[in-house]
């Protein structure tokens, strides 16, 4: 191909750089057959963020409604890869579209349990900054990197990260187990009748508060893989730094 619509390979990489105008041009006349926009794990995605609205919208006042909503749109989150592998679907913009959506529906969360528990605003707020610097540096890292998906990762860069993206299940568990201990914040406040655990220290216990101190440590898991994933995306994106700078005196230094 030849100008407007010249693509090339990053030198070592394995993703194809496109002019950005023709890649607009081609997601502006794709045909229906080949509409990115319209595949499965997509439409998949879409139900997601209309369902995450609609729990936000019912957070302050219907716990049912905003609790069903919640859990049904993260659940929805381990179905949207499997039908995008099984159909041959996989796309950046599906890719981005699950990442984007759940940094979203996290934060919204978050933003809401600021208010019911003022005293731990700083708490929630740092998690959600947290959250989307780690993913952000992590996808950019991945980018300037060549590699196709921020879910490919080595375990020469990180075991942690390596056994986190690289086990679906061990995926699956972390990012539930992380939701269902903020979701059961959120209950907390609703539900006040206890368990009726005979023990006197458990006796005013909740199940929703139950919940909350089980899923705990899996909460603080996903946070430290959090910290690990901003922490080695800051030092990959070093390096390139390096890399470059090294680069370009060489070739200043071969040009004089």
């Amino acid at each position: 191909m030849t100008g407007k619509g010249k693509a090339h390979r990053r030198k070592g990489g394995s993703v194809e750089v496109v002019d950005p105008a023709h890649a607009v041009d081609l997601a502006t006349h794709q045909t229906y057959s080949e509409n990115v926009f319209l595949f499965v794990p997509n439409l998949i995605g879409y139900t997601r963020v209309i369902l995450a609205g609609l729990s936000l919208h019912y957070m302050p006042y219907h716990p049912k409604y905003c609790t069903l909503l919640y859990c049904v749109s993260c659940l929805l989150d381990a179905v949207d890869g499997q039908a995008a592998r099984a159909l041959g679907q996989t796309s950046k913009f599906g890719a981005v579209l699950d990442m984007v959506t759940d940094r979203c529906t996290t934060s919204g969360l978050l933003c809401y349990l600021s208010s019911v528990y003022p005293a731990w605003a700083l708490v929630f707020q740092f998690l959600i900054s947290l959250d989307f610097a780690s993913h952000y540096m992590h996808m950019y890292s991945s980018l300037v990197t060549g590699s196709r998906s921020h879910k490919t990762v080595t375990s020469e860069v990180s075991r942690i990260l390596w056994l986190y993206y690289n086990d679906s299940r061990t995926l699956f568990i972390v990012c539930a187990g992380n939701e269902l201990f903020f979701v059961s914040l959120y209950l907390v406040k609703w539900v006040k009748t206890p368990i009726g655990f005979t023990n006197p220290y458990l006796s005013d216990l909740t199940w929703p508060q139950l919940v909350a101190y089980m899923s705990f440590w899996v909460f603080l898991l996903k946070n430290i893989i959090n910290f690990v994933q901003l922490w080695k995306a800051s030092k990959i994106l070093v390096g390139v730094d390096l890399a470059e700078r090294s680069k370009a005196r060489e070739e200043a230094k071969a040009r004089s």
